[in-house]
């Protein structure tokens, strides 16, 4: 199903529509795709929003937080302005609303970072996305799940950024991560901003820890989630050539929860 945007409803004061004012579809630009879809992984299907501009510098893979599913407006709100850089994106749930129900899948990293691993490979067969660099995009936990996901698939993620996210829950799977990594948290959020600092310590990659002034743990405030999105776009951007100029040598590199 193709998605468009769609202009709202005017409404007078007696609650008539306006004349002039009834809805109507704006398409996008020729080359762009907008499709609601279904990832089979595991024994389950995931429904997840895809859109792929023309000639698409990279493709961003999106894993949300704990409590949270693909329609985060704070993700949302970053992939818009991702696409607007020409950076494709798939926001998907990690888990069906049943499994979400269980405390315990929320805070399952291995379960999540294998579901991202197994939706990033599956934007590469997407039509015309193959050689397509893929990076991942993690909020909160779900930062933790792309860090997993990025050591065990390292010729695969050109970069991997991280939103308020809770590295620590990654454990070992840090030191294995090669893929240039882009730490954001907001300066308010002390907690969560003194994990970064420490796992920023124990990664060998390329790092960068980006404190936003002000902001907590949501990035409510004003300005504070449009700083995050351009800092990723930027980030992504810089980082969307080929993987295999970045290998190193790291022990057990190809170990992860991949299968």
């Amino acid at each position: 199903m193709e998605l468009a945007e769609v202009v709202g409803v005017v409404e007078s004061m007696d609650g008539r529509i306006a004349e002039g004012s009834l809805p109507r579809i704006v398409p996008d630009p020729p080359g762009w795709v907008r499709r609601s879809v279904l990832i089979a992984i595991d024994p389950v299907r995931l429904p997840g929003d895809l859109v792929v501009p023309p000639g698409p510098r990279a493709m961003v893979v999106f894993a949300h937080g704990s409590g949270s599913s693909r329609r985060s407006p704070r993700n949302v709100a970053v992939a818009r302005r991702l696409n607007a850089d020409r950076l494709g994106t798939l926001l998907f749930d990690l888990l069906t609303p049943l499994e979400a129900e269980e405390r315990a899948n929320v805070f399952d990293i291995e379960l999540l970072s294998r579901r991202l691993v197994a939706a990033a490979r599956w934007v590469r067969h997407w039509p015309g996305l193959r050689d397509v660099p893929v990076a991942l995009f993690g909020a909160s936990t779900g930062a933790a799940a792309a860090l997993v996901a990025a050591a065990a698939m390292p010729r695969e993620v050109a970069a991997v950024v991280s939103r308020g996210g809770r590295p620590d829950l990654a454990g070992s799977a840090l030191e294995r991560v090669i893929a240039p990594t882009l730490l954001i948290v907001g300066g308010d959020d002390v907690p969560v901003l003194e994990l970064n600092r420490e796992a920023q310590r124990l990664m060998r990659c390329e790092t960068r820890l980006e404190v936003i002034p002000g902001a907590t743990h949501l990035f409510e405030e004003p300005g504070a989630l449009e700083r995050v999105a351009d800092l990723a776009a930027a980030w992504v951007s810089e980082h969307s050539g080929p993987t295999e100029e970045r290998i190193v040598e790291i022990p057990d590199l190809e170990r992860g929860p991949v299968e």
